[in-house]
């Protein structure tokens, strides 16, 4: 029982950072503090960006625009085992 209740978690944390290798990684002057409650991502650039925080259950959230020197709150991890896996650039193709 156990195995089969761990599987799910596991592909879906495979799918995950499948996913993130066909995103663009963040630039270094974009931060985030993962919580339980709130993840917050930071712009320290000199231009706004669009991010989205990747999770390993593979929840999806949309893009935000990050405006510089500001931050936006997106999720946090919660209390059902969730992980903050990094934070990706959007494209303007991507979800708002």
């Amino acid at each position: 029982m156990a195995l089969a209740l761990g599987t799910p978690a596991t592909v879906a944390h495979a799918e995950s950072q499948e996913s993130a290798g066909t995103q663009t990684p963040a630039p270094a002057c974009l931060t985030y503090s993962p919580g339980w409650r709130y993840t917050f991502v930071s712009n320290d650039c000199s231009t706004a960006h669009r991010v989205k925080v990747l999770y390993g259950d593979g929840m999806d959230v949309p893009c935000q625009e990050v405006a510089p020197r500001n931050w936006f709150t997106f999720p946090g991890y919660g209390t059902e085992g969730n992980t903050i896996e990094g934070i990706v650039l959007c494209d303007h193709a991507d979800g708002a």
